[in-house]
């Protein structure tokens, strides 16, 4: 088994339309209008598939994408498709294979999740490709690959009561090198205020393909999260990678709620980098400094301000389906 790298080459980009307006409360239309951006810019790169819940839904979805993007009515809870649909990863005769994660709700946070757990199998029934369901609960924003055996994920999302009760840090090792071929696992700690997912590794730290990690930074010592990115930075500079500080945004709130607003969570299509904006002056530093990290993709910004909303953006949504062979 081996698990991708983001960066290689995509068949086909999955996605789920913003649909529910709990997840968006008075900020689904807004939130819409940001995905229309995104589902747009990404048909220029790749397939795109987009779950709808309904016929109707369809109806309401179909004139807002272009016409190449393909529909498929299925009716999930949520919209998170990086943390309910598969994990494509390649055997080794290159043939493709979709791991269909056991979700709860990150913790069994948001109920029901019994449609969201079954969103894994359908995608890879409409893929056409071969599902394995290894009753291990993990999501796929806690998994960062290199595509040639290292992952990073973070301890909080992967180990502990809500999630895998009864495993120890070793045993998830031990299955995941069976599963991702992960033959290096480096365990990051750290987290951003108001992540609901108890620390995805793709808010806090991504690979490069010149084997580098972008890191989010705060530089301001009073805000809640310097500390717990200045150990993520740390712990891998530990592990020996370089480390490339991304900035975070200025702080954002929905009331009194901090948003966990990041440039981390950019997507990677077959030839562009879409990157999360939020407003600030953050938006083009980041920008500048993840194009000179990709510059094989063209990198974009898109604005994230109602996505946010929902405690997650571009990489939160969406899943790569990795070209076979």
């Amino acid at each position: 088994m081996r698990l991708p790298a983001e960066w290689e080459s995509h068949s086909a980009t999955w996605l789920c339309w913003p649909h529910n307006p709990e997840t968006w409360p008075g900020a689904l239309n807004e939130a819409e209008h940001e995905y229309e951006r995104f589902v747009e810019l990404l048909s220029e790169s790749e397939s795109v598939h987009v779950l709808v819940q309904s016929q109707e839904h369809r109806e309401h979805v179909a004139p807002r994408v272009p016409a190449a993007v393909a529909l498929h009515e299925f009716e999930t809870d949520d919209s998170w498709m990086r943390d309910t649909g598969p994990t494509f990863v390649e055997r080794d005769d290159a043939s493709p294979l979709a791991i269909d994660w056991t979700f709860n709700s990150w913790g069994g946070k948001y109920s029901p999740w019994d449609r969201d757990d079954a969103t894994a199998a359908e995608v890879a029934r409409l893929a056409g490709v071969e599902c394995r369901r290894p009753g291990l609960v993990l999501e796929g924003g806690a998994l960062e690959s290199n595509g040639d055996g290292t992952l990073l994920l973070t301890r909080s999302s992967a180990v502990g009561d809500n999630r895998n009760a009864g495993l120890t840090q070793s045993d998830l090792e031990t299955r995941l090198r069976e599963l991702l071929g992960a033959r290096r696992i480096v365990w990051i700690d750290g987290a951003l205020e108001g992540d609901d997912t108890d620390a995805h590794s793709d808010n806090l730290a991504r690979f490069t393909p010149a084997g580098h990690v972008v890191c989010a930074s705060e530089q301001n010592r009073d805000d809640p999260n310097f500390a717990a990115l200045r150990q993520t930075a740390r712990q891998l500079n530990e592990a020996g990678f370089e480390v490339m500080r991304i900035p975070l945004p200025p702080p954002r709130y929905a009331g009194a709620e901090r948003l966990p607003a990041s440039h981390l969570n950019f997507y990677l299509a077959n030839d562009q980098l879409l990157i999360p904006g939020f407003g600030g002056a953050s938006d083009d530093v980041a920008r500048g400094l993840l194009q000179e990290q990709f510059p094989k993709h063209r990198a974009a910004l898109l604005s994230c301000r109602a996505l946010v909303r929902g405690l997650g953006t571009l990489h939160c949504l969406s899943q790569q389906q990795p070209r076979a062979g």
